[in-house]
């Protein structure tokens, strides 16, 4: 199931903590963005999904890839979600 949740503009590696209840327990779950800027990526436009791979590689074993966006023509954006997610609480 997915629910979809509007946010504000963010910069890239900006941080975004969500809280919500399952069945009366509470769940934090913390989420990033990075934008990958095609200026920055030196293979050819034909195989810029080698850049998409190096950046996936970088950031880090604590952070899982959730989606990635629709490119345009400057960036494309990467979702990351946390592993370490805080575990159900009943508050």
């Amino acid at each position: 199931m997915a629910i979809t949740i509007q946010l504000p503009i963010m910069d890239a590696k900006d941080t975004v903590e969500i809280e919500v209840r399952v069945n009366g327990k509470r769940r934090t779950y913390k989420y990033r963005v990075e934008l990958l800027d095609w200026d920055d990526c030196e293979e050819p436009p034909e195989i810029r999904i080698q850049c998409i791979r190096d950046k996936i590689d970088s950031v880090g074993e604590d952070w899982q890839l959730v989606s990635i966006g629709a490119p345009n023509e400057h960036n494309v954006p990467i979702m990351f979600r946390h592993r370490d997610d805080k575990a159900p609480s009943d508050n």
